[in-house]
């Protein structure tokens, strides 16, 4: 598992509004059998809104998303199969969003 790899959502529930997770976990944690994750949802079940700084645009997939980071949590690695890709290329926006839910800068 790499960290800002991006995994199909395993919940039947919630996938049809967040369809994927972002593994943000580093991998220095690989011995935990949790890993962080924060959940893309679709930029059209949110109005089109973004909370500056905090939940960033992300295309992926031919699919306009946000990076819901006030939802980050944690799953069980054994629901995260197999990565459809990576978000690396977005790092300082995740970072950045991070950030600003921690620090608030």
């Amino acid at each position: 598992m790499a960290q800002f790899d991006v995994y199909p959502n395993p919940s039947k529930t919630s996938k049809a509004h967040y369809p994927y997770l972002v593994d943000i976990q580093s991998s220095l944690l690989s011995e935990l059998a949790t890993r962080i994750v924060i959940p893309l949802g679709k930029l059209s079940a949110f109005s089109g809104e973004a909370m500056q700084g905090v939940t960033p645009e992300i295309s992926f997939e031919d699919q306009e998303l946000l990076l819901l980071t006030p939802q980050i949590s944690s799953v069980s690695e054994k629901h995260l199969k197999n990565p459809v890709g990576s978000l690396s290329h977005f790092r300082d926006q995740i970072v950045g969003a991070l950030d600003m839910a921690i620090t608030g800068i």
